[in-house]
């Protein structure tokens, strides 16, 4: 199966939000997806965006190119260390997990990364989630703290 990375085009988008639903799905919080979807296109796509991703996709049976992940990120800053990539979501879709495409992605932003000088990535994970944790893991320098309780307020 040939898969390819590339940077996502606004008309991914639709199937983008077909992935954040499963996502959704997967970490048990379907009902959370509150997001309008014209203002998903216009935050990545509009006058001033403030994400960006990478769509993996391959060909389907009927030669169109499917999309199967994809990671979103934007840049977050740091008072102690600058410019930071933030991992928004990295998602593939249930049937095509196991089979590299995380990596590829994963690996793709730490690329951009290196290339715009951000100090770093940084991402969160479920504690639940043990498939992710031990994605991460993998990667030399990798590291987890509990120190920090993440806050959030609706507004």
């Amino acid at each position: 199966m040939n898969i390819s990375i590339r940077k996502v085009i606004e008309s991914d988008c639709p199937q983008m939000m077909s992935l954040i639903k499963e996502l959704a799905l997967y970490e048990k919080a379907p009902e959370e997806v509150t997001v309008d979807f014209n203002h998903f296109v216009e935050s990545g796509f509009g006058a001033n965006p403030v994400w960006w991703a990478y769509v993996a996709e391959v060909e389907n049976e009927n030669n169109q190119k499917v999309i199967v992940g994809f990671a979103l990120y934007y840049i977050r800053y740091s008072t102690w260390k600058g410019q930071r990539m933030y991992l928004e979501d990295i998602i593939v879709t249930e049937k095509m997990r196991g089979r590299g495409i995380g990596k590829m992605l994963f690996d793709q932003l730490i690329e951009v990364c290196k290339e715009k000088k951000y100090k770093g990535i940084t991402w969160q994970v479920l504690d639940w989630n043990e498939p992710g944790i031990n994605f991460y893991k993998k990667y030399e320098g990798v590291s987890f703290d509990g120190s920090w309780l993440n806050g959030s307020l609706l507004t």
